[in-house]
């Protein structure tokens, strides 16, 4: 009975991992098809995000960047780009 117990405990340990790392899976991509890192930063929501595409063009060496995705959570705006190739 112990085992059985056990078993079912283990299950649920998996299964609720599982969950966890599926409910990952829905952001923006860690890297882009053609092999660009993606960077996320985040700013003000307020106003027009240019800290956000400074904070971009900083990150890229002053290099142009595409944007990946954009996202508002109460008073944060994030912005993921990947740094065009130099």
């Amino acid at each position: 009975m112990l085992s059985r117990v056990c078993r079912l405990s283990s299950t649920a340990g998996v299964c609720a991992l599982l969950a966890a790392l599926s409910a990952c899976s829905s952001g923006p991509p860690l890297f882009l098809s053609d092999g660009r890192p993606t960077i996320p930063v985040q700013c003000a929501a307020a106003g027009d995000h240019d800290s956000c595409n400074q904070q971009a063009r900083q990150r890229c060496g002053g290099a142009s960047y595409d944007t990946v995705d954009t996202s508002r959570s109460g008073d944060m705006y994030t912005l993921v780009f990947a740094c065009m190739a130099k």
